[in-house]
């Protein structure tokens, strides 16, 4: 686990080490916690980065709702900082046993069971300060929610994985904590899940998060206490206790569903989407989010989540120097490496992490 009682400015350092590795042709993995290496994107064979020791929080102004941080800082600081003053992040990013990092969630664009509700981690980013494939120190967007310049470019570091430079510096938006919260549980098929998501989404209701496996339903009511409880009474089902709420375990994937070295694929779609062949599958955020496991060629999964309008990746196991992300149209491609040849024109960052051609 992370040591939580440092603070350490190392950008300097950083950047003259990622300028050497450019000038001599060497390429570099940024690995912070290391909880994310095998999840998400390709394997990454090189040398590794460390910029664990990069971190602490720059600044954090409550009244402003605003936080800035360096990126080895753990999510699990920066919740237990943010608590203590009755605030959190609403896109709920997973604290991996402690080991997850704010740049690294950010470069994964990694949200949790609220998402829909929340706001994705891109959707929250302010501002950043990062370090390009080349050494250069280059800062985008700012400190105050009201500053815009350059937040497009901010955000588009957000699921990049690292191929367009080291988030030095994250600048985040936060929220006050909901007064109430309290998840109700339903039992119902996959199919009759999706409609009820789908129905309850729609009302003008506190819902926060809604989820499907195993043959139950999960809603999570959060907002003023009266308007919770009110809903809960509107809306029945089984009233979890805290400990008994699936939420944690669904947010960090320590669910049974996720156990085991069976592949782990990641469908985005539709939330109206009919749920089918759901033997094996979580839905999660509303009906957008589907999981399943097994070994199943790419791109049949592919070619059938794009006739239903969405796609899919290879989240965890299976090959994973071959591709995993969905494939992109030419157009999409040579936006891509445009962009890698502007942040990091010698290839030096996480070659390959999210496609073999970049």
């Amino acid at each position: 686990m992370i040591d939580a009682a440092v603070s350490l400015d190392l950008g300097e350092e950083l950047a003259a080490t990622i300028k050497t590795a450019a000038g001599e042709n060497r390429a570099l993995y940024i690995k912070g916690g290391d909880s994310k290496r095998h999840t998400g994107g390709r394997a990454c064979d090189c040398a590794s980065l460390d910029v664990s020791r990069h971190r602490g929080i720059v600044d954090y102004q409550p009244g402003e709702l605003v936080l800035t941080a360096r990126c080895g800082t753990s999510i699990s600081e920066i919740l237990t900082l943010l608590e203590a003053n009755g605030q959190t992040l609403s896109f709920e990013p997973p604290v991996f046993g402690g080991n997850a990092t704010l740049g690294g969630t950010i470069a994964c664009n990694q949200s949790g069971p609220g998402r829909p509700w929340g706001g994705a981690a891109r959707d929250r980013v302010l501002g950043v300060a990062i370090i390009a494939g080349d050494g250069r120190v280059m800062q985008f967007g700012g400190r105050v929610m009201k500053n815009v310049a350059g937040y497009d470019v901010s955000r588009l570091q957000a699921g990049a994985l690292g191929t367009l430079g080291v988030l030095s510096e994250i600048s985040v938006k936060v929220v006050p904590r909901a007064e109430k919260t309290l998840t109700l549980a339903f039992d119902m098929n996959a199919h009759e899940a999706v409609q009820e998501m789908n129905r309850r989404g729609t009302q003008p209701k506190p819902l926060s998060a809604a989820a499907w496996w195993a043959g139950r339903l999960y809603l999570r009511l959060s907002g003023a206490r009266r308007a919770v409880e009110h809903t809960a009474r509107l809306w029945g089902g089984d009233a979890l206790a805290e400990a008994a709420t699936p939420w944690q375990d669904l947010r960090e994937m320590t669910l049974p569903f996720f156990d085991g070295d069976s592949p782990l694929w990641r469908y985005s779609v539709s939330p109206t989407l009919p749920a089918t062949h759901c033997e094996d599958m979580l839905i999660d955020w509303g009906g957008a989010l589907r999981w399943s496991r097994g070994e199943q060629p790419q791109q049949t999964l592919q070619s059938h989540a794009v006739r239903q309008g969405g796609h899919v990746s290879l989240h965890r196991g299976g090959d994973r120097h071959g591709e995993v992300k969905p494939a992109l149209s030419d157009a999409e491609r040579r936006l891509h490496l445009r962009l890698k040849q502007v942040f990091d024109p010698g290839g030096t960052l996480n070659p390959g992490r999210l496609y073999s051609w970049m």
